[in-house]
């Protein structure tokens, strides 16, 4: 059977409807904002158990021991050098990290309504 030009344009019309409908679906259910709305309790429950865990964890400390134990037996100047980067980069991650999940939490606690905590941003503590 035979299609025509309209046939076809119509169906390619029908596909991209069919296609921005799914992506707006898309869109909306990855929306991080849209989801806390959606869902404030079990957001707020997997933000402060994520703040807990990696509170908890001080893996940066440990991993900056563990660094510097292992390249304490260089015993040169460029062993005790890259302590300190090492320990600097490690602390620096840390605060970026710790400034982000502040910020998830604190878009978590505007979405459900609550004030957000005021916290200085790694540049105001001179981190």
């Amino acid at each position: 059977m035979a299609e025509t030009t309209a046939d076809v344009r119509r169906d390619i019309a029908l596909t991209r409807e069919r296609m921005s409908g799914t992506l707006s679906q898309l869109e909306h259910k990855l929306n991080l904002s849209q989801m806390v709305r959606d869902n404030p309790w079990p957001a707020l429950a997997i933000a402060v158990g994520a703040g807990v865990l990696l509170s908890g964890s001080r893996a940066d400390v440990k991993a900056a021991a563990a660094t510097i134990s292992a390249t304490r037996g260089a015993g040169s100047r460029i062993g005790s050098a890259l302590d300190e980067m090492v320990a600097s980069l490690v602390t620096s991650v840390h605060g970026v990290v710790e400034d982000r999940l502040a910020t998830w939490a604190n878009e978590v606690k505007s979405s459900i309504g609550v004030a957000p905590v005021s916290r200085p941003t790694i540049a105001e503590r001179g981190d």
